[in-house]
């Protein structure tokens, strides 16, 4: 008789152990590396690319309509600067008079030096246009909800970063419409309590803009603001990755998809994102050859123009100083709106219409009111306050800050109040419709004081017409 062949549970477990190694082994193996030139730098592409995005993506999150490009659009803006800024530091000397003296030596005996400082001015302006935009982007379509509370965090600081980061370069060209725009805005550092005259005097260098003041700001401006900001940006994109991608769009009233169709990052991810990035860089390239960075003469602390005005970008803070007592208009009314920001995601927390444009059809509606209403009332405040109201006067001897700071303040909340009250009992609101509304009003109002602030302030800081500002009447 033939004998089987036994096998003992020893050797089983050993050859089962073997075979799952060996298949561990293939998987954790790396691919051949190509020996042809081209291949091997096509790798080393691909790799970096996919250290930035994931293998495979959503189909729906490739739509233009939803994102617009504006992440990937503020990334390419920053790579722009930090190239045309590391190329301008070759020919500028950060002492005054020599820093404007830099500038015109950039302008006439630079090859393409005047088309360099165009591309890095634009590049900066377009820089802070583009990440507002992105943030309402992200509100907008309830991208900032959990478990992305924490890169909605890290989105603001960013943007206040990019303030920091225009506001500190602005004065390097030291030239009259920057030394007058930081006197105005590093004057609103007083109003900080128990510390604004000694943070104002650290970041100016003394009692005033000078010298000092230009080294300063050229420092932080070369060093501690961009090197943040690289540091945020990582952390932003790695935070993008880690929350799993973004939010899917929808339509209104259509039901989230469980499991969407994917595609692979390369080629279609990253052939719009090429396509976008030259698209804007022959846009910046054009306008900056035709449109030239504002430069008018030599800092002169004994000439101050009339009016003075802060950077475009804070314009809308310069306007609340003509309404508000300088504590409530500088401090309160700034801190009070960047907590509410920052707490959007612990306040509106529901993920039911994640994706959406304005949640729905009727938040679309909702937001429409909201910026009419806002439109309507901003501008009637201002003129009203312009013309006829007058709290000091009206109540007579009680403090400025009380009498033309809380008691107007008090008023505008109350108002707030009223409007959140009418669209949650009135119009039979959710929380995220209130949210909406109040967001947006907030938003449209800013954005009508810092118009009013640039284009409706003559002489002295009074309303006119902008082409009664321009003929000098």
């Amino acid at each position: 008789m033939r004998r089987r062949a036994t096998i003992s549970p020893d050797t089983t477990n050993r050859t089962a152990a073997e075979t799952g190694l060996d298949r561990a082994r293939k998987r954790l193996k790396p691919p051949p590396v190509p020996t042809d030139d081209r291949a091997r730098s096509r790798l080393v592409l691909d790799t970096m690319i996919l250290h930035l995005h994931p293998a495979r993506i959503p189909q729906r999150t490739l739509k233009w309509t939803y994102t617009w490009g504006l992440g990937g659009l503020a990334a390419l803006l920053v790579t722009m600067l930090v190239t045309t800024g590391v190329l301008l530091l070759t020919n500028y000397t950060p002492t005054a008079p020599d820093a404007y003296l830099s500038i015109l030596a950039l302008r006439s005996n630079v090859w393409f030096g005047d088309l360099l400082r165009n591309v890095h001015h634009w590049s900066a302006n377009l820089l802070i246009v583009v990440a507002v935009l992105h943030l309402l982007r992200v509100f907008f379509t309830g991208a900032y909800r959990p478990p992305r509370e924490v890169n909605w965090i890290f989105g603001i600081v960013m943007l206040l970063l990019i303030l920091g980061a225009n506001f500190t370069g602005y004065l390097l060209p030291w030239d009259q419409l920057a030394f007058w725009a930081i006197t105005v805005g590093t004057s609103l550092i007083s109003y900080v309590p128990f510390i604004g005259g000694w943070l104002g005097s650290l970041l100016l260098g003394g009692p005033e803009v000078s010298g000092a003041t230009l080294l300063n700001f050229y420092a932080l401006h070369i060093s501690f603001v961009p090197l943040s900001l690289f540091v945020l940006m990582a952390l932003h994109f790695w935070r993008v990755r880690k929350d799993g991608g973004l939010t899917l769009p929808r339509a209104a009233g259509e039901a989230p998809v469980e499991k969407p169709r994917r595609v692979t990052t390369i080629p279609y991810l990253i052939r719009r994102e090429t396509v976008w990035a030259l698209s804007w860089i022959a846009i910046i390239l054009t306008f900056s050859v035709f449109v030239s960075a504002p430069l008018e003469g030599i800092a002169d602390p004994n000439l101050s123009p009339n009016p003075a005005k802060a950077p475009w970008y804070f314009m809308g803070l310069q306007e609340l100083l003509l309404h508000f007592h300088p504590f409530v208009a500088a401090i309160v009314i700034p801190s009070l709106a960047l907590a509410g920001i920052i707490s959007l995601p612990f306040l509106d927390h529901l993920t039911d219409h994640e994706g959406i444009w304005f949640r729905s059809g009727r938040g679309r509606s909702l937001a429409m009111l909201a910026a009419g209403c806002s439109l309507a009332l901003s501008s009637a405040w201002i003129v009203a306050d312009d013309l006829f109201l007058d709290w000091a006067a009206w109540l007579g001897n009680w403090p400025t800050i009380i009498s033309n700071g809380f008691i107007p303040l008090a008023i505008a909340v109350m108002v707030l109040a009223l409007l959140d009250l009418w669209v949650d009992k009135g119009l039979d609101g959710t929380l995220e419709e209130r949210v909406l509304f109040l967001f947006t009003f907030l938003a449209v109002s800013l954005v009508v004081l810092t118009i009013v602030g640039i284009f409706f302030r003559g002489p002295g800081m009074e309303l006119m017409w902008p082409w009664s500002i321009a003929s000098g009447h």
